[in-house]
């Protein structure tokens, strides 16, 4: 077993986001950092800081450089961060009078932020064009099983008849709430970070605005207020918003595995995994995956939030905590995604055992609905006695709520409405519809 299951050959199918993986390897941040050098001397140049040639050969040279991860590995464990071997390589690379302007007035922490930046900016495309895709197809679960009922289960014990319509509009909604949170944060998550040595950006001198000002238009990036070298905040909130989402999944994925139980079988999500010695089996791997990763990411926020805790104006350990959890809450995200997305829209519904489910209580799930049609006749608290009676003597006898009943009252209620589910439904459509608008105007293409 690899130390990490998402870089595996042999987990990676089962684990990773190959999509969202591709984002955080080696190659993928050297290339980032190359950006970010190449725009930098672009932004210098048009400061009149460095010689406009220099900054088009720099330009020339990172759009074609590729080092070997591996050639910069010593000197990445040596500083403790790639970016120096990588500036020595490039300039190398660079040779002559031109190599002096890589890199000029910049610090490690300007290229491995602005670079990580790059990397999110990327990553959050792609988790809120999933988010759409998922959101689309529970949408039409929603719709379509708006009268689908089924029993509503509350603490695993039958309670009073849902829809599978409202259960898929439960699942849709934190998405909706989720997604607009990702898109608020994200005008302060996707900000360049250039400050120098340590934040004053005093080594470019009197046209460090301007060149501040260039870089972001050369990265398509906002400026910060100010350096973030050691304001981490933001970060945090991103991973809690992921962390939130693989939690809304999860939960998604802990109902289904519980509906595809073999006593409930109302559900079969996804493909079903199979057994090497129980062949009547489909496991539900997908829904299982998406309740692991929920909790995978609920346990490494807790680690990545103490990289908050810089100390002055830069802190390694800090620094190197993020590089260990951040790609891995993201990739966790973009997985779950990537399995809810394949598994949802193809969710076998069954409707029969629904129904059949819904007669195991002999009619005590419509307790509570017969409680209050015998109030309007008796009060409440007479009310209650007389269905606790009723209750007891169903039980005695192995019979339906709603044969003892008209036994022990001659209250004018209209027992056959009572005891069909379809009726105690409340305010399911009105819900379903609700969540469905938030979803058509929050979740735009």
């Amino acid at each position: 077993m690899s130390v990490s299951p998402f870089d595996s050959a042999l987990l990676g199918n089962l684990f990773s986001d190959p999509e969202i993986a591709a984002l955080f390897d080696d190659r993928a941040q050297i290339a980032s950092m190359l950006l970010f050098e190449s725009a930098l001397a672009a932004a210098e140049a048009r400061a009149g800081v460095i010689p406009e040639q220099s900054a088009i050969r720099i330009a020339e040279v990172c759009r074609d450089f590729t080092p070997d991860p591996e050639s910069l590995a010593a000197g990445t464990a040596s500083a403790g961060v790639p970016v120096p071997a990588l500036v020595k390589a490039l300039k190398a690379e660079i040779g002559g009078e031109d190599a002096r302007y890589v890199h000029f007035g910049a610090t490690s922490q300007d290229v491995v932020d602005s670079a990580l930046v790059l990397q999110l900016r990327d990553a959050v495309a792609i988790i809120r064009r999933r988010i759409r895709k998922l959101a689309k197809a529970l949408s039409a679960h929603a719709d379509t099983h708006r009268t689908t009922v089924m029993i509503g289960r509350t603490r695993s014990q039958q309670a009073v008849p849902t829809t599978f319509g409202l259960k898929a509009a439960g699942w849709l909604a934190p998405l909706v709430r989720i997604d607009h949170r990702i898109d608020s944060l994200s005008s302060d998550l996707l900000r360049i970070s250039f400050g120098g040595a340590a934040g004053t950006l005093a080594s470019i001198g009197v046209k460090a605005a301007d060149v501040e000002s260039n870089l972001s238009e050369e990265l398509d990036l906002p400026l910060a207020d100010m350096p973030w070298h050691a304001q981490r905040d933001v970060l945090v909130d991103f991973a809690s918003q992921l962390t939130a989402l693989t939690g809304a999944l999860g939960k998604m994925g802990q109902d289904l595995v519980l509906l595809a139980q073999s006593e409930i079988a109302e559900v079969q999500p996804g493909k079903g995994g199979g057994s090497s010695t129980m062949p009547h089996k489909s496991n539900p791997v997908q829904a299982e995956m998406l309740v692991t990763l929920a909790r995978f990411n609920a346990g490494l926020l807790g680690t990545f939030a103490q990289a908050q805790l810089h100390d002055h104006e830069r802190s390694g350990s800090s620094w190197l905590l993020e590089w260990l959890t951040l790609p891995q809450i993201i990739t966790a995200t973009g997985a779950a995604l990537a399995q809810a997305v394949d598994m949802v829209p193809d969710l076998k519904i069954n409707a029969d055992r629904m129904t059949d489910n819904l007669e195991l209580s002999r009619g005590a799930m419509l307790a509570e609905a017969a409680t209050f049609a015998l109030a309007d006749h008796l009060g409440r608290d007479a009310a209650d006695k007389l269905v606790k009676e009723a209750i007891a003597k169903s039980a005695e006898n192995a019979s339906n709520l709603f044969d003892e009943l008209p036994k022990l009252t001659d209250a004018p209620v209209d027992w056959a409405h009572i005891r069909n589910p379809v009726n105690y439904i409340g305010q399911s459509d009105v819900f379903i519809d609700r969540v469905l608008g938030a979803a058509k105007r929050g979740l735009r293409d």
